[in-house]
């Protein structure tokens, strides 16, 4: 039988160190468990690698920040966009908001100017504002229909819920309108619980009118209403103008002090209609010609 070299000889088969490695790590475990020797050791051996670990643990870390980073930048993109993106959703609701409110003043006037056609011989055009002028003092306002329109000096100017002013200047384009509530500006009405007449003028105040020159005495109380009488020919009878709000009497003074408050969005509007009074032609009798 033939020896083989040294250089060929082998050590323990593998069986045999699988048994004499389970057998050490049993000891081991056991004399972890029971006897707790290798605590020292564990932690000297933990802070050893810890500098190694974290060098191995390097390019996930990086990793990691680099996709953070762009994750980041992704969100704040997308977060930029979705910013846009609601402004304009809420420039859009505004405007919505804005085209339900005009339309629905557009179908309260277009049932104004059914009422009112049906119920006088009174021909309108609808209007919008231009401006107002920057002095709080001159109570006036600019329409964009003028002489090119048919509009005429003295037509009166209301919305859908009653009288708002008179035209008092005419352009070939727009057209001047002085409110009710000028100091200048005066309207025939009477009460409409008893027909009583009057003229109320503008007090140079947005949100009050006064009757001026009435006796003590008048059968006026507050929350009458006041409607235009038709004298003068300038406004059709039955507009509504003002509420009575309040009476004041002076002792010292033979008349009271009547302070209304219009009915009419003299300062909330932009659109008004433009009434134009229907004279109906006259035959004369051949009589009267003779």
């Amino acid at each position: 039988m033939k020896i083989a070299p040294p250089f060929f000889r082998h050590g323990p088969g593998p069986f045999a160190k699988l048994i004499l490695f389970t057998c050490l790590s049993c000891l081991l475990i056991v004399e972890d468990l029971r006897v707790k020797r290798f605590h020292e050791i564990r932690q000297i051996i933990g802070t050893v690698i810890f500098p190694l670990q974290r060098i191995a643990y390097t390019p996930t870390f990086i990793y990691d920040e680099v996709r953070n980073f762009i994750v980041h930048f992704n969100l704040l993109e997308e977060n930029a966009k979705l910013r846009q993106q609601f402004l304009e959703n809420q420039e859009y609701l505004l405007r919505f908001h804005a085209l339900e409110a005009e339309n629905a003043k557009l179908r309260e006037l277009l049932g104004a100017i059914e009422r009112i056609e049906k119920s006088t011989e009174t021909k309108t055009v609808l209007a919008e504002i231009l401006y107002t002028p920057r002095d709080p003092f001159s109570h006036k306002i600019t329409l964009n229909k003028g002489i090119y329109h048919k509009v005429q000096l003295g037509q009166a100017v209301i919305d859908d819920k009653g009288v708002i002013g008179q035209i008092t200047r005419i352009y070939p384009f727009s057209s001047e309108v002085t409110l009710l509530t000028d100091k200048n500006h005066s309207v025939p009405v009477q009460v409409l619980r008893n027909s009583l007449r009057s003229v109320i003028s503008g007090t140079g105040k947005n949100n009050e009118l006064e009757l001026r020159y009435l006796s003590i005495n008048i059968d006026i109380q507050p929350g009458d209403l006041l409607v235009t009488s038709g004298i003068g020919g300038v406004y059709p009878p039955g507009i509504p103008v003002a509420v009575v709000e309040k009476i004041e009497h002076n002792p010292s003074d033979d008349f009271s002090r009547i302070v209304s408050n219009p009915v009419a969005g003299v300062d909330r509007n932009r659109q008004v209609l433009i009434l134009s009074m229907v004279q109906p032609l006259v035959k004369i009798p051949a009589e009267a010609k003779n």
